[in-house]
């Protein structure tokens, strides 16, 4: 990996999985002394403005991340300019993004996931599934920063 000095992480409103990426990487980039701007954005418009979910919230508290401070954004163009990595957390969200002709972003999933998609909790119907998303972003997150501070 080249590099790297900014990370966005994308999501389909920037009020979940993104949010959390960002929280995570964050506390990454303390932990390691780097000088690394993160942040995330959304595919979709509709919560602009917004924190992140609430469960997000408390799943990020309960995990010694505070996420509560974010506020939603839609990504943009200037994004594919102003940041060195873009990494979507599924294979919806990287269409979304290729279909607005806005390439070079990678799956989470390429990071120690086998692939995956990082589901939406938003739409799950009890707390749970937000351990398991967390966890999923929280290993991708991990491999993204030892493949950066192996090169360094």
């Amino acid at each position: 990996m080249r590099n790297i000095k900014s990370i966005l992480f994308v999501c389909l409103g920037n009020i979940c999985r993104s949010t959390l990426a960002e929280g995570i990487a964050t506390a990454k980039v303390k932990e390691l002394g780097l000088d690394i701007k993160i942040d995330s954005a959304g595919t979709g418009s509709w919560h602009i403005g917004e924190p992140p979910c609430n469960d997000s919230i408390k799943i990020g508290k309960i995990k010694g991340i505070d996420i509560s401070g974010q506020k939603a954004r839609q990504v943009t163009p200037y994004d594919f300019e102003d940041f060195d990595l873009i990494v979507c957390m599924d294979d919806k969200n990287l269409l979304d993004l290729q279909i607005r002709k806005l390439q070079g972003a990678k799956k989470l999933g390429e990071y120690g996931l086998d692939g995956a998609d990082v589901p939406d909790p938003y739409f799950y119907n009890d707390f749970e599934g937000f351990y398991k998303v967390y966890d999923m972003i929280e290993t991708g997150v991990e491999n993204i920063f030892k493949e950066i501070t192996s090169e360094a």
